[in-house]
């Protein structure tokens, strides 16, 4: 999904024109929640993601989640810079919302690292870092190849891991990190063993970096929504048999 085969690396056009700003309190330590109790996080995502007027980076934006999410933020008055690896889509969504295209393997921490120390470089500030990057595969463990493991692993935990990680390292004035778990982490549904196992990855993940990064006013959130109408699950979203099974 996310092969960084032929993208070129990070765009150097201006994110922003003229960007004006309003207010953004600085997030408190006691905020960082991790994950609410009914396992997704508490908040909608756009709402966790930061308040309105400030800058968020959602990486896999050309995605069905992503994009949505993109579209909302900007109704709200937020600016966003849209990673990810398909350019043309990610252009396409950017004439919608007036974002800037940062072109990357969300796979490779260091990538997404460098995504959002240009967006304060160039922009002066970074307010929240919503990671949208998936892969959804139904099978069990023993018709599951090792290179099925290590891209539903990279894709959806190594993706979460590198969003936490610039998050700690560019937003020195506090923010939000959200990130995709999954229902099947917690529920125990039969062919999901890989990506069960990544979302539940997730969820730890989220736990712990909510404590570890607590001090540095960075709330970190998960949401672990069931199956969403996406092109990602056109598959089985588009059979009504799919569903109920």
């Amino acid at each position: 999904l996310l092969s960084d085969a032929g993208i070129p690396r990070l765009h150097r056009e201006p994110l922003f024109e003229a960007p004006t700003y309003l207010p953004l309190a600085r997030a408190k330590a006691a905020g960082a929640s991790g994950l609410g109790p009914d396992g997704t996080g508490g908040e909608c995502m756009a709402t966790a993601a930061t308040p309105s007027g400030g800058v968020v980076l959602i990486v896999g934006a050309s995605g069905g989640i992503g994009s949505a999410l993109a579209r909302r933020l900007t109704a709200d008055g937020t600016r966003v810079a849209l990673a990810g690896r398909d350019a043309d889509r990610l252009g396409a969504l950017a004439q919608e919302t007036g974002g800037r295209v940062l072109t990357l393997d969300a796979t490779r921490p260091a990538e997404v690292e460098a995504a959002a120390a240009r967006v304060v470089d160039e922009v002066g500030r970074l307010d929240g870092i919503a990671n949208c990057v998936g892969s959804l595969l139904l099978k069990p463990a023993h018709l599951t190849s090792e290179e099925e493991w290590g891209s539903t692993l990279a894709l959806n935990l190594t993706s979460a891991f590198g969003a936490v990680r610039a998050a700690a390292r560019s937003m020195t004035a506090g923010g939000s990190v959200v990130l995709m778990s999954s229902a099947a982490a917690r529920m125990g549904l039969a062919n999901h063993d890989a990506i069960a196992a990544a979302k539940a990855g997730v969820i730890g993940l989220t736990l712990s970096a909510a404590a570890t990064d607590a001090p540095k006013a960075i709330r970190v959130n998960a949401l672990a929504p069931g199956l969403v109408r996406t092109p990602l699950t056109a598959r089985i979203t588009g059979s009504e048999t799919a569903i109920k099974a």
